[in-house]
């Protein structure tokens, strides 16, 4: 199966990098369930992605995340643990990347498919808030 259009709200598969673990030296992250927030024009080369990180920890004192209702969870085909997007913090990358990967259990296919627009309002709005408070730190891959 062909990578996907990257367009915002998608949620993928990549090998997001933390911030703590870029500083600490490491240039590969695990894989995991993550969110685009924001891509470039399809017409520029290298073509620009930011993705957020989803995760099943609860943000905690320094980190700021939104968290997915359960049916969201169930309709994108994620595991029944609550989950949040961590929007105080991002990577950003090429489109396509090598960060990308297969759905477990399902090669050739690398998206769960998109957070519901209200959902991705909000993210897309916490987000942008904590860039311009320049309350979030971002990873260039």
């Amino acid at each position: 199966m062909a990578i996907p259009e990257p367009k915002p709200g998608l949620v993928i598969r990549y090998d997001y990098l933390w911030s703590h673990e870029a500083s600490a030296g490491r240039d590969e992250g695990k894989d995991r369930p993550a969110c685009l927030v924001a891509a470039s024009d399809s017409s520029v080369r290298p073509r620009f992605v930011v993705i957020l990180p989803i995760t099943h920890s609860p943000p905690d004192e320094g980190t700021v995340g939104i968290e997915i209702p359960a049916r969201v969870r169930q309709a994108l085909g994620l595991d029944d643990a609550p989950s949040w997007v961590i929007v105080s913090e991002y990577n950003v990358d090429e489109w396509p990347n090598g960060g990308l990967a297969p759905l477990p259990g399902r090669p050739g296919l690398f998206s769960y498919g998109f957070i519901p627009p209200r959902l991705f309002t909000q993210v897309k709005e916490k987000f942008l808030e904590l860039s311009e408070q320049r309350r979030s730190s971002g990873v260039r891959r």
